[in-house]
């Protein structure tokens, strides 16, 4: 969401002025690639998006330091000095102006690059999602250089998975949207509570819309102020208890955002109400009316046999200030908005707390990048970002050699960077740095290095990144081979989805589970907000079937340690608990459980060494 001016009245907060411009420039290169332009000017502008992305301090601010970000070329930064001027980039306009729109929602669709797309924009004409589709009945898209029909297969495939997944936001775009929406409307609200609610409170991987609810005397001033956003396209609903509008973010997203009005004798009844879930809230009602009482948005009354509400004919409410008064006039332990599904958090007896795991609770961060694959930073620069961040251990997890888009590590590299790890550990003090890697899953479950270099790390993450549209059978295969590697102590990102856009392999989670569990692996939750796997459901049954579970930020650039509080939103919807994730264990009990018994030694002479990337 593109941001005005601070000085401007009542203004959302920045949202990431650094993520807008990134955006823009990611266009640019897509706009480039499908107009024919030079390849080395669209790589240019990605290669400048993803270094100012990451990029630690607001460009906003820091205006002189555009031209010495790495990555950043003279041209590059003079448009991204336009766009804090002027909020847009007048080579993107171009670019926008010479290409037909539908263009870029068909390179939305996974597995079509720029150059494809180009391909049959130029060949067959197509320059729309319907267009595409015409092509793929008719047969014509099969006349496209290059095009077979396994890949129309595919692209058929992605249309379906986009078209049902495309009207949900991912959590880790509606959350800064959600929370900037409240700190613009808190001061407003002055003494009134503001917060938001709804699937996003309960930390669903996707949401529908944003929900935010406000307690005040009078909510007049407070509903203009939300239907007066900048970002706002379209009102759909202005009364004196809801508003509801309809936003676009500075990336093209677009999203429903309603704001309900209470009286703030109620601000519990109805966080509880528009939380939800449904189903959550049939459960309490049912039991309101076993015990005598009316349960509603306002509060939980004595029951009344009259039509009218209890509290419009001035009925005093039995509990209604707060979410706890509510459930413990019901005689209930107070239900962690992550958990109220209906999956049986309502039959746990009274007074026994749920004990879910806290953001707080994480001391480790066992699967991170450096300069030596894909990562933003350098072995030293990850650690003092791990110790910065309260942690006792961090874990240098880079790409093994399968990964070559990644920068994957041969075993010569791996070897020379297991070195550099070491000497890591004499430059900075308060924090363990683990020489590790991020091993592929081969197809057939095999693992990208031998055992015998394996025993030299101190943790392996396997993770499958490649042929991940085997059937549930192979998979599972697969995947139980894998943990069954004496070497291996995290199983990653188990599906590799990418949410809305890659649906992953299909796995029997319990088998898996099962195995893990009986060679004492964890099981990864991703915590970038892209993928969030093991998903809630896997959670819950890897815990059921006595798996461990590790929460992982992936981390790339420092800002990704950012997206651990919605790992820890996907594990608390699983039922996870400080003691089964291995992130929140001390240094010591994590050190035990990462020894093993010694591997074999590689045999013959070490591989030849190359200088270390760090």
């Amino acid at each position: 969401m593109r941001i005005a001016p601070d000085d401007a009245p009542a203004k959302l907060p920045t949202m990431g002025v650094n993520q807008d411009i990134a955006a823009l420039l990611e266009q640019i290169a897509a706009l480039l690639e499908l107009n024919g332009a030079d390849s080395f000017r669209a790589s240019a502008h990605a290669r400048a998006a993803r270094a100012i992305e990451d990029h630690p301090t607001s460009l906003a601010d820091h205006r002189d330091a555009i031209d010495a970000i790495p990555g950043v070329g003279k041209k590059i930064a003079e448009k991204i000095r336009e766009y804090l001027d002027t909020g847009a980039m007048s080579e993107h306009q171009e670019l926008l102006a010479a290409t037909p729109p539908g263009l870029l929602q068909v390179l939305e669709i996974p597995g079509l690059g720029p150059k494809t797309v180009r391909a049959m924009w130029q060949t067959i004409g197509v320059d729309s999602l319907d267009a595409l589709r015409r092509a793929i009945d008719d047969g014509s898209i099969l006349t496209v250089p290059r095009m077979g029909a396994k890949t129309v297969e595919n692209i058929k495939a992605a249309l379906t998975f986009a078209a049902q997944a495309g009207e949900r936001m991912p959590l880790g775009v509606a959350m800064p949207i959600a929370e900037a929406i409240v700190a613009r409307l808190t001061p407003i609200a002055g003494a009134g509570a503001v917060a938001y609610a709804g699937s996003l409170r309960r930390g669903k991987d996707t949401i529908g819309d944003i929900d935010i609810l406000a307690a005040v005397t009078d909510g007049a001033g407070l509903g203009e102020a939300f239907r007066s956003m900048p970002e706002v396209t379209q009102v759909l609903a202005a009364g004196e208890s809801k508003s509801s509008v309809r936003l676009k973010t500075a990336r093209g997203h677009v999203v429903q955002a309603d704001l309900r009005i209470v009286p703030p004798e109620s601000f519990g009844a109805a966080m509880l109400y528009f939380t939800g879930s449904k189903e959550h809230n049939v459960r309490l009602r049912e039991r309101a009316l076993r015990m005598g009482m009316t349960l509603n948005e306002y509060g939980l009354y004595p029951e009344d046999k009259a039509k009218a509400p209890p509290q419009s004919r001035g009925v005093r409410a039995v509990a209604s200030k707060t979410e706890a008064d509510v459930y413990a006039a019901l005689e209930l332990p107070f239900v962690p908005p992550e958990l109220r599904e209906d999956a049986g958090e309502l039959d746990r007896p009274a007074g026994q707390a749920f004990g879910l795991i806290e953001q707080g609770d994480v001391r480790a961060e066992l699967h991170a990048h450096t300069t030596a694959s894909d990562g933003a930073m350098s072995i030293e620069e990850l650690a003092r970002a791990a110790k910065s961040r309260g942690f006792h251990t961090i874990a240098v997890t880079d790409h093994s050699k399968s990964s070559a888009i990644a920068g994957g590590l041969s075993p010569e590299r791996l070897l020379e960077h297991i070195e550099a790890v070491h000497a890591a550990r004499r430059n900075v003090e308060g924090v363990t740095i683990l020489a590790g890697s991020e091993v592929d899953i081969l197809a057939d479950g095999s693992l990208d290095y031998e055992d015998e270099l394996l025993a030299r790390l101190d943790i392996v993450v396997a993770s499958p990144h490649a042929s991940l549209r085997q059937s549930e059978k192979e998979a599972t295969a697969r995947l139980i081979r894998a943990v069954q590697n004496p070497y291996v102590r995290i199983l990653g990102h188990p599906t590799g989805r990418i949410i809305n856009k890659r649906a992953g392999l299909s796995i029997d989670i319990r088998a898996v589970a099962e195995a893990a569990a009986a060679r004492n692996v964890a099981l990864e939750i991703n915590a970038n907000w892209l993928r969030l796997d093991l998903r809630d459901a896997h959670v819950r049954a890897a815990l059921e079937a006595g798996s461990l579970i590790a929460i992982d930020c992936d981390v790339h650039a420092e800002t990704d340690f950012d997206h651990l509080r919605y790992g820890v939103l996907t594990g608390r919807r699983g039922g996870l608990t400080p003691e089964r994730c291995v992130n929140t264990w001390s240094a010591e009990r994590l050190r035990a459980w990462l020894r093993r018994e010694p591997g074999p030694e590689p045999k013959g002479p070490k591989p030849g060494r190359k200088p270390a990337r760090r």
